[in-house]
Formats: structure tokens, C-alpha cells, sequence
């Protein structure tokens, strides 16, 4: 009797729990999707892990999610940000990246052109970025327990000797410059969300950030501080570093990059742009001296083309504060929810 166990829809153009199994299904996932799009002789190596090569000095490592919904918005998607938002965090050590992995959540039923398209997106950003994926894995979560594609992305980058990056070393002294527009990438996002019934020009401004950083640690030998305030914004962002280094920051009100469009959707919706999440801005801390020479650097570039200050740092009690316009000032905190679920 010749018994044998059929592959089950093999033909199918959406992801089943088989593609999730280890078995044929998977291999035929990873040899039609996976390898066509990430393909580069590290990865050809087909083992468990893989074994690269690594320059000698320090090695800067990060980790990170991604949850976006929609998957797709204006300018960009779920693959943009799973390079970017590695690579920036690379960056913001002050190390060139060098290589990602790939791990990939898929719900059952998402359409296999739909995955096509993201991985196409991450390798386009992977080699403009200069970084190859080495190695990944994929997983698949029962129809409704997912929201299509959850992507975790890990990178590897070298630090150059002499670079100490760190929100630790924030001082006194120090200027915080911003590197362009804030609360673009969290307004485009939540435009594609139709369900909020408002429409903006806006695109995200996602993009990496090493050719932006690089340039200024090998020019600048102390820069402090290097972040991209991603979710919970710039307001976020800077109070960890004020927490980290026991600083008092001071930022401008009128001289924060918020662009109209951001200014009038966040007034719509009863959101503070300083906490809008953002993915290809820059925030860089360093010694009011260095400032002019920090920011011909950042514009020379085109992801820094309207790079500005918009604060300083002092001694005093660890907090962000704010002067107004008007001569006053404001405490700018901590968040202690999320205003914008689901936006990186």
C-alpha cells in the first residue's frame, strides 16, 4: 500500500499554521519568500545561527519590535520600520550597523503578497542602510490572535574607538539639538487609520540615522548624547535622559520644528506634539561650543536639512521644562499612559 502524507495546500496564497510548523511548508516559505528577498552569502549559510566576521574594537548590540497598525501608511510600512528603527538605535551608540536579524510573528490567513511586500520594503531599506540580514525565524499565531505581521528585529554595529555615547553623559552646559520636523511619523500613521476621520499630506519621516551620526562623532569627538525619540516622542525621550544624567533641560517653545500639519492634527485630536512618536528624527546633546559646527553637519545632509537647537541643559532637579512664548514655562513630564497605541 503506498501511504503518504500529502503537503497540505501548498498552492495557497495566504499563511496557514503549516507555514509555521518546521516543515515542508516552512522551507517552501523561507526558499520563495525569505531567501529571494534577504539573499547574501551570510545568510546562504542555512544553519541555526550564523558566523560573521567583526572588526576589531567595541560592538554595540540593540533589540526591538514591531506592532504597527495599519501595516502600510503613508511613506512606509512595518518593513521601513523594522530596519530603521534598529539601525537608528545602533546609530544613537555611535556605531556603524552592520547586520540584522529577522523575526517574524504572521497570522493565519495574511496574504503571502502581503508579506512579499513588506520583506521587499526591508530589504530596499536594509541595503540603502548598508546592513545585510544574517539570519531570522518565523512563527505563525491562529487566525485573530495577531494583526497579520508582528516583526523583532536584532543589529550588530561597531563603535569607533574614542566614541562614548551615552544618556548618562549629559551635562550642564550641553545643547540639545533636533535633527528635523517632529510628530510626523505618528500623525502619517494615524491618518491611515480611517476611522479617526481626518486627512493630512503628511508622510513618514522614517529613515536611517548613521549618515547623520557618523559624520558627527568622527568631527565632533564630544558628542554626549545621540537619540531617536521614537515612541513617547521627544518629551519621552528627554526625560530619561534628564532621569540618566540628573539634569535639568530647558527647551524653547518657539523654537521647536512642528510643522503646521502636525500642529493642526494634534490640536484635532487633543495630542501634545512632543510626545508623537517620530522615526528619522535625531536628537543630539554635546557642548554649547560644538553647536554651530553639530548643526552645518546635520545639514549637509538630507535627513538633517532642518536641524535646529531647541534647548539647553542646566544644573538643577532632573525634569524637561518648557518656556513659553509668553515668558512663562511648563513642566514637561513623563507620560503615564500612551496617547497613540500601536504606532512603531
Amino acid at each position: 500500500m503506498n501511504m503518504h502524507c500529502p503537503i497540505p495546500f501548498a498552492d495557497s496564497d495566504c499563511i496557514l499554521p503549516a507555514h509555521g510548523g518546521g516543515g515542508r511548508l516552512t522551507q517552501q516559505l523561507i526558499e520563495e519568500v525569505f531567501y529571494p528577498a534577504f539573499g547574501n552569502p551570510l545568510l546562504a549559510q542555512a544553519h541555526d545561527g550564523c558566523v560573521f566576521p567583526v572588526e576589531k574594537g567595541r560592538m554595540a548590540c540593540s533589540t526591538d519590535s514591531f506592532v504597527v497598525s495599519p501595516l502600510f501608511f503613508p511613506g512606509g510600512n512595518i518593513g521601513h520600520l523594522a530596519i530603521h528603527g534598529t539601525v537608528n538605535d545602533l546609530a544613537c551608540c555611535g556605531a556603524q550597523p552592520l547586520y540584522l536579524t529577522a523575526g517574524f510573528i504572521l497570522e493565519e490567513g495574511l496574504p503571502i503578497h502581503t508579506l512579499r511586500k513588506v520583506t521587499a520594503s526591508m530589504q530596499e531599506a536594509a541595503q540603502k542602510a548598508g546592513v545585510q540580514i544574517i539570519a531570522g525565524d518565523t512563527k505563525v499565531v491562529e487566525r485573530g490572535k495577531g494583526d497579520g505581521i508582528y516583526i523583532h528585529t536584532t543589529g550588530i554595529g561597531r563603535v569607533p574607538e574614542g566614541v562614548h555615547i551615552a544618556p548618562h553623559r549629559a551635562q550642564a552646559g550641553d545643547v540639545v539639538l533636533c535633527s528635523g520636523p517632529i510628530g510626523v511619523h505618528g500623525m502619517a500613521v494615524m491618518s491611515a487609520r480611517g476611522s479617526l476621520g481626518f486627512e493630512t499630506s503628511l508622510q513618514s519621516d522614517t529613515a536611517a540615522l548613521h549618515p547623520l551620526t557618523i559624520p558627527l562623532v568622527e568631527q565632533i569627538h564630544e558628542v554626549h548624547v545621540l537619540r531617536d525619540p521614537t515612541r513617547g516622542g521627544v518629551a519621552t525621550t528627554l526625560n530619561e535622559i534628564a532621569a540618566s544624567a540628573s539634569v535639568h533641560i530647558v527647551l524653547d517653545e518657539a523654537l521647536l520644528p512642528i510643522p503646521e500639519p502636525v500642529r493642526a492634527a494634534t490640536e484635532l485630536l487633543g495630542l501634545d506634539p512632543l510626545y508623537i512618536a517620530n522615526e528619522g528624527v535625531l536628537l543630539a546633546i554635546l557642548p554649547e561650543k560644538y553647536a554651530p559646527q553639530a548643526l552645518r553637519i546635520l545639514r549637509s545632509r538630507p535627513e538633517g536639512r532642518d536641524a535646529v537647537q531647541i534647548g539647553h541643559i542646566e544644573a538643577g532637579r532632573p525634569l524637561v521644562r518648557i518656556k513659553t512664548p509668553y515668558g512663562g514655562s511648563r513642566i514637561v513630564d513623563m507620560p503615564s499612559g500612551e496617547q497613540l497605541p500601536r504606532i512603531c
